[in-house]
């Protein structure tokens, strides 16, 4: 187990445990935050959409087409993007901070 750190809409800043082998939006929606996961994590939808701290985009692995598609066409799109059901919990991702994206 492990411990991410993530930016809710209002600006607060919740401490969530993170168990690993779960994706990042199982760990959000089951630590309480706001994160529909419509079509179940299977890239479809975006409604877990977040933004990663720059320096854990490397970590959290790269974007593939399905999802860049995905961010881009979410109508708030960043740099930093990415879609919360695309990325596992491993233990190098400990101490992760990210921020949800607005609501579409």
């Amino acid at each position: 187990m492990g411990t991410i750190f993530v930016t809710d809409r209002d600006g607060l800043e919740h401490e969530i445990i993170a168990q690993e082998g779960e994706n990042l939006m199982e760990i959000l929606r089951d630590g309480g935050l706001p994160i529909e996961g419509i079509c179940g994590g299977v890239c479809v939808c975006s409604t877990c959409h977040v933004y990663m701290a720059q320096d854990w985009m490397t970590k959290s692995g790269t974007r593939d087409y399905d999802e860049q598609v995905m961010v881009e066409d979410s109508g708030s799109f960043q740099e930093t993007s990415r879609l919360a059901c695309q990325i596992e919990y491993t233990p190098e991702l400990e101490g992760m901070r990210l921020t949800l994206a607005p609501e579409f």
